[in-house]
């Protein structure tokens, strides 16, 4: 399974990939990681996505591309992957396609999770992160046993800074705006499928399985 995850932020795409993780046993790739990892093991991308990284600038699609390239082409990625952060515009979709061409691989789908902008801000106003090992809690949907405290590993608990109501009703602005073309693209193509994010979690994940079921076909 070749899939790409996209949502707006709180729509549930780390809780939908975890379990695609564990039923399909592939991947998930973020960007973020892709670029940590390319950092850390100081591949010649990796050198220069840190330079601009190190200023603060962009990254340009150049080097983003060429790492994705080198990230998917790596052994886990054979049986499949989930791939969330990227493209982010219509170019870069456009040298996705090229990407997998390369390396012989047909997406499988693009599975686009849709949620009311009032319910995600309510999501992420409540999320929790745990400063020690990440995990995400959430103080109505998902709290932990012992307030502010991680239930996996005993972590301090936190409220990220952009997660407060004003900014997150931005980056949902900005996310509608700037993943529309995205959508139209595939759209067009035949690949994009739109699940309810409103649903129940099982229901929403029951949704994707049948997406993804026919979309192998």
């Amino acid at each position: 399974m070749y899939i790409l995850l996209m949502g707006p932020p709180g729509a549930g795409k780390g809780t939908q990939a975890e379990k695609l993780i564990r039923d399909y046993g592939i991947p998930q790739i973020a960007t973020g990681d892709m670029f940590r990892a390319a950092v850390k093991s100081g591949t010649a991308l990796g050198k220069e996505a840190k330079s601009y990284m190190d200023k603060g600038a962009l990254v340009p699609d150049s080097v983003t591309i060429g790492i994705v390239k080198e990230r998917l082409a790596q052994d886990d990625c054979k049986k499949g992957w989930i791939l969330d952060g990227f493209p982010r515009t219509t170019a870069q979709a456009a040298a996705l396609d090229t990407i997998l061409h390369e390396l012989g691989i047909r997406l499988t789908a693009v599975i686009g999770i849709k949620a009311d902008s009032k319910g995600l801000v309510k999501r992420i106003g409540g999320r929790l992160v745990c400063k020690k090992c990440g995990a995400s809690f959430h103080k109505e949907f998902r709290p932990p046993k012992k307030e502010n405290v991680c239930d996996n590993c005993g972590g301090k608990l936190y409220q990220r800074a952009d997660d407060n109501e004003a900014t997150v009703e931005q980056r949902l602005a900005v996310y509608e705006k700037s993943t529309r073309p995205l959508i139209d693209y595939y759209e067009a193509s035949g690949r994009f499928c739109e699940i309810d994010g409103d649903q129940s979690m099982e229901k929403v994940y029951s949704d994707i399985r049948d997406a993804l079921k026919k979309a192998s076909k």
